[in-house]
């Protein structure tokens, strides 16, 4: 029977090819909107949860939080740090880390925050150690891998968050100092330093960051609380009553996710019609198989093949088809998250992970078993009614 259904399918390569492809299509747009959807909610999540809110300049708030926590926009501005450095005296507030940054090495934003900051992202070192004194800097497992710099290496830094080679601070060059171990977030994509030697590199005059000793700035401020209520509570005050800008990070990531679920939604929408559409073609193809061969399924009848048997031969036909179909969709999505993912890396400094199948996609293969049962009993309906000896004395 595996045979057979084998030569009835490579007899009609045409009407195979098309099956094949729609079944390719839809699966290949499912299953990689699934694990781009998947993967970017839990990178969303994982970044934004060690802290309750970030402190930044007026703007927008989903900018602000895809600055300062994602690092992956520009930041709204600068802001004072003897004014944000006043919220820390809130008996709400239980920590505060203020981050700065402005310049970049090699594409790599330089951060300037304290060792608290690496901390809460569970990082730890790999190789080397902890910056501890100006101009000294620590390597995310990104970064290293990329830039193949070894501990010692000293680089300097170019202004802006763009790679570029013309304002290079080449009169005040960082060391290396220690490599993280890779932890799955921003982390890995950062070289990390103290706020004094962002501070200290800008001194000569700087347009964007301002920075005086009696007077200096940051890019944001990110805090935790006591209690979720404190930071309802501060986000109200600051938001109405002064020149801060405080967002939540998790309510701004549920409101990009949402947004994004719109656009994820329609795609597996056109991936399940396409679907619809495949398991049509292959219903069509088994109609015009049962047709066009009743001639040598009424033979195997008179050679002792039951109808359930025939019932089979049909079914192993359409598995054929779908089963071709869903593996290369499978293996096209994989191929298509490799590509996203470079692209990706390249523009926002994050990795999407080739993962082995899930129950999600597991489930996607049952529904299209099903599909392939339910067309293989529609389409096997005149076999029922199959006349063997009219059929073979019209032959």
């Amino acid at each position: 029977m595996l045979y057979l259904a084998f030569k009835n399918i490579i007899s009609k390569p045409l009407n195979t090819l098309l099956s094949i492809l729609l079944l390719t299509l839809s699966i290949l747009l499912a299953t990689f909107v699934l694990q781009i959807s998947k993967q970017l909610n839990h990178h969303l999540e994982k970044n934004s949860k060690p802290f309750d809110m970030v402190i930044g300049a007026k703007g927008s708030a989903l900018q602000l939080v895809l600055s300062a926590i994602l690092h992956i926009d520009n930041p709204t501005g600068n802001i004072s740090l003897d004014e944000v450095l006043r919220i820390r005296k809130n008996p709400m507030v239980r920590e505060v880390i203020p981050v700065s940054y402005g310049d970049n090495y090699r594409g790599y934003r330089i951060l300037g925050t304290s060792n608290e900051y690496v901390r809460k992202y569970g990082a730890t070192l790999k190789e080397g150690k902890l910056n501890t004194k100006n101009f000294e800097a620590i390597f995310g497992a990104e970064v290293a891998k990329k830039l193949k710099l070894s501990v010692g290496s000293s680089f300097v830094s170019s202004h802006g968050l763009i790679q570029n080679e013309i304002e290079a601070h080449d009169e005040k060059p960082f060391v290396m100092t220690g490599v993280l171990r890779p932890t799955g977030t921003v982390v890995d994509h950062l070289i990390i330093t103290n706020l004094e030697s962002v501070w200290e590199v800008h001194e000569h005059g700087d347009e964007h960051i301002e920075h005086h000793d009696e007077h200096k700035e940051i890019t944001a401020l990110l805090l935790n609380f006591r209690n979720p209520i404190g930071a309802l509570q501060l986000s109200r005050s600051i938001n109405k009553n002064t020149s801060l800008q405080a967002a939540l990070p998790k309510l701004e990531i549920d409101r990009l996710l949402k947004f994004l679920g719109i656009g994820f939604k329609a795609i597996n929408g056109i991936a399940m019609a396409i679907l619809l559409v495949a398991g049509l073609s292959v219903f069509i193809s088994l109609i015009k198989t049962v047709k066009e061969r009743k001639h040598e399924l009424a033979l195997l009848r008179t050679y002792g093949a039951t109808t359930f048997q025939l019932l089979t031969l049909v079914f192993l036909e359409a598995l054929f088809l779908s089963l071709i179909g869903f593996v290369f969709g499978w293996f096209l999505g994989r191929v298509s998250i490799l590509l996203f993912s470079n692209l990706a890396s390249d523009a926002y400094k994050y990795h999407l992970e080739i993962n082995a199948p899930d129950m999600q996609e597991f489930i996607m293969l049952l529904i299209v078993i099903f599909m392939t049962i339910l067309a293989s009993i529609l389409a096997s309906y005149s076999l029922f009614k199959l006349n063997v000896s009219k059929i073979l004395t019209d032959a």
